[in-house]
């Protein structure tokens, strides 16, 4: 490729990537869908901006390699035993039905067995970035469909590995070989994959370890990329997935003190070079088979989307869910993913896949991928009555009375809640996100969905006889009112409070709640030890952090009960500023004297 082709190209690709993407993500269709609207827009399909479409697909790979080489690096051994259940059995029972269903109606429709067998796994993973992008921007990742969606994404991410290097051994080169051979062949790939484990478990740490010592940031951006290739090479050389070794590169370092800077000096490869393999796929897009073709296309993908969205509504159904709740994951889930570019693509290089199959299929998967946001839509539209209608508050009916009430179960309120229940005392949870409900009581906590500024709800819980009120809740208006009604109800009654900055602290305080500032004491604790970072002893930080926090304690006190005028407070704050610079050069001018 000459200099001048290359910067016209590069020119191209970029110009397409900043106008196509941004206007796919208004349009909140995702980056993906971006990408490959500009491919195919500069493709031979339309454009014809490019003229060497192979070499830039060759250059995309990296792309997959790096992105492969991240999802090893981000795979958290605890994370997936956390959601075991969730992840290997409706994850795995997704990805096997739909694969088997799909190679099926692959072999009706007159496909080869090896060929139908890629088809169905490649078509059985979904979109990870469109299935998170839409579940985040309708804030239903912790819905019932959101957790079963991501644990299918979870562990499709993890199966596309063993897919990828399972393409090879179907390859059409093997077919003629006899067992024999084709067992040798397998042997030397488990050989190498274990030489690259045992390998990388010796030498991989020591590599950064030493390029980390340089301080030189390119050094240790080479080290990364140099691993990161090498062992894809490697498995290459052997007939595995350059992907699979990528892979097992990530996973190798996925628990080493290296883990965030190696992902920090790789993401802006893997995003730049992600976003041209998937361009590249564009590209490839065959847009005028949609002329030709239309039916066959349509077949396609009706198959793709039913037989799909039959398997993930029976699993979700399987897993406790309702039918509006089955649906909505049908709808996130049923199109083509990412990973069926990349293993079609493999599949095409080791001539599983006819090049004319091969585009068929991909432009059924872009249009499935397209048809997402439609779908969900038409979803929330058929079902309005599930969708919207709120669930009554839970009735408390408790015979055992709890000693402690807490008001808001979120990240503070639980906290909270463990330390009483470490401590054997009892305690009943008010919260008002069903979502926190439902997750919480999967952990054994004894709590209801429900408003803690309502009275009767409060009487149900038994809040007459109870030792203490804790006020958890997180947006602050609630939080004074639920305090207010506990005061006005119950005046004898100790009420601790969450406050999140000294205005919503002063307000509690003239409801006579004890308050605890929810930053305060993290922040005294993070400061402590950058004084000791700083050379500062434990001894002397900790008196330092001390003195702090009563001088503060007191200027609260101090300034609560001036806390409506404001030219008072200023005032207030800045002789406070002046006294607590006095405090504290004394004590060092102190120290001075004593250590002459």
């Amino acid at each position: 490729m000459e200099t001048s082709s290359f910067l016209q190209y590069s020119l191209v690709l970029l110009l397409a990537a900043v106008i196509a993407v941004p206007l796919a993500k208004r349009a909140r269709l995702g980056a993906v869908l971006g990408y490959l609207a500009a491919g195919a827009l500069i493709g031979p399909s339309l454009l014809n901006l490019i003229g060497n479409a192979d070499e830039i697909a060759q250059i995309s790979e990296l792309g997959v390699i790096l992105m492969l080489f991240v999802i090893g690096l981000e795979l958290s051994p605890q994370r997936l035993w956390l959601m075991r259940r969730q992840v290997f059995g409706w994850g795995t029972a997704q990805v096997v039905s739909s694969a088997l269903a799909l190679a099926a109606a692959s072999l009706l429709l007159g496909i080869g067995w090896k060929t139908a067998i890629v088809v169905g796994l490649a078509l059985a993973l979904s979109s990870t970035a469109i299935g998170l992008q839409i579940l985040s921007e309708r804030k239903e990742l912790h819905s019932g469909h959101g957790r079963l969606a991501f644990a299918i994404l979870l562990l499709q991410d993890v199966a596309a590995i063993p897919i990828l290097a399972l393409v090879p051994l179907l390859a059409a080169r093997h077919a003629t070989a006899g067992a024999l051979p084709d067992v040798l062949y397998v042997l030397r790939e488990v050989l190498v994959i274990a030489a690259v484990i045992v390998g990388g478990r010796l030498l991989l740490r020591p590599l950064f370890r030493s390029a980390a010592r340089t301080q030189i940031p390119e050094v240790f951006t080479a080290s990364t990329l140099l691993v990161v290739l090498g062992t894809a090479w490697l498995l290459h050389q052997v007939g595995v997935s350059m992907s699979l070794g990528a892979f097992l590169a990530g996973v190798l370092l996925a628990d080493s003190e290296y883990r965030h800077e190696i992902e920090a000096r790789v993401d802006p490869f893997k995003g730049l070079l992600l976003g041209l393999f998937f361009i590249s796929v564009g590209m490839s897009v065959n847009l005028s088979l949609l002329r030709e073709q239309p039916f066959l296309i349509a077949t396609i993908l009706a198959v793709l989307l039913v037989i799909k969205g039959i398997v993930l509504v029976a699993i979700a159904r399987l897993a406790g869910e309702t039918a509006a709740t089955a649906l909505k994951l049908a709808a996130v889930l049923s199109q083509g993913g990412e990973f069926a570019f990349v293993i079609l693509t493999l599949a095409v290089q080791n001539t599983l896949i006819d090049p004319q199959l091969h585009q068929l299929i991909v432009v059924a998967i872009t249009l499935s991928m397209a048809m997402t946001p439609i779908l969900i839509s038409a979803c929330v539209k058929l079902l309005p009555a599930q969708s919207k209608a709120p669930r009554s508050y839970d009735q408390i009916d408790d015979t055992e009375t709890p000693q402690v009430i807490i008001a808001g179960f979120g990240r503070f309120g639980q906290i909270v809640a463990r330390v009483l229940r470490a401590n054997k005392i009892r305690f009943t949870a008010i919260e008002n996100s069903i979502e926190q409900v439902e997750i919480s009581r999967r952990f054994g906590n004894r709590i209801y969905y429900g408003d803690p500024t309502r009275s009767d709800l409060l009487r149900a819980a038994h809040i007459d006889k109870v030792e203490l009120f804790i006020v958890a809740t997180d947006d602050p208006e609630a939080n004074i009112r639920t305090a207010r009604l506990v005061r006005r109800m119950y005046p004898q009654l100790k009420v601790f409070a969450r406050a999140r900055n000294r205005q919503h602290a002063f307000r509690l305080m003239d409801l006579g709640a004890l308050i605890e500032r929810e930053t305060f004491h993290s922040s005294l604790v993070l400061s402590r030890r950058v004084l000791e970072a700083l050379g500062m002893s434990s001894e002397l930080a900790a008196q330092r952090v001390a003195a702090f926090r009563e001088f503060d304690e007191k200027l609260l006190a101090e300034q609560h009960l001036i806390y409506d005028d404001e030219a008072a407070i200023m005032q207030n704050s800045r002789e406070a500023q002046r006294d607590l610079d006095n405090l504290f050069e004394a004590d060092i001018a102190g120290e001075k004297e004593s250590q002459t």
